[in-house]
């Protein structure tokens, strides 16, 4: 998971290199992709700040390991005989719920849907442990399918749809000495 993160920050880092002044691209009304990764126990924090029409430009021209062209690969073996936007679709079309529940000695799950959301939380028990928190607008989801073959996800068609979602927390991962932070709003700069 920290791998994928990281690819994830190194991408908008990527994107805010490119630019040299992002909130020059943004237009009025813009909405910006926010990401804040700090590391206690070795003092260092990297935040990125950066418009998402930007995103949306610069995500095609990165082309490393799993990304390519705004789309990300997928393992299809762990998709097999598994058809997701079938699945998706009974999410989208149920009323709000929490559909999975897992409470073990050392680590809850939880997984629901509400207003309009697909909502996972994960906690890890142990002292020190993580906690994940992810909130994503099925709108958001339903893109990431959009214009994707089936073992792809469209995360360009996904930022499109970010910027007509509002504000939104997407994702916090927590653990005794690192936090990462991704979120969205129209600021400009990180809270």
């Amino acid at each position: 998971m920290r791998k994928q993160l990281g690819g994830i920050v190194m991408a908008c880092i990527l994107a805010a290199m490119v630019a040299t002044a992002p909130a020059a691209m943004a237009g009025p009304g813009e909405r910006y992709l926010h990401v804040r990764v700090e590391d206690a126990a070795k003092g260092e924090s990297v935040n990125v700040n950066v418009p998402l029409s930007m995103a949306e430009k610069i995500l095609p021209a990165v082309n490393k390991g799993n990304l390519h062209n705004g789309h990300v690969t997928i393992g299809s073996a762990e998709m097999n005989d598994v058809d997701i936007r079938a699945l998706l679709d009974a999410v989208r079309t149920a009323p709000d719920n929490e559909f999975v529940t897992v409470k073990e000695k050392d680590q809850d799950l939880r997984i629901a849907k509400s207003n309009g959301n697909i909502v996972i939380h994960v906690r890890d028990g142990k002292k020190g442990g993580e906690k994940v928190d992810i909130t994503v607008p099925m709108k958001v989801v339903d893109a990431l399918l959009s214009n994707a073959k089936d073992n792809e996800l469209d995360v360009s068609a996904a930022i499109r749809a970010l910027s007509d979602a509002g504000d939104a927390l997407l994702v916090t991962v927590e653990d005794a000495t690192e936090h990462v932070r991704i979120w969205v709003d129209s600021k400009s700069a990180s809270e």
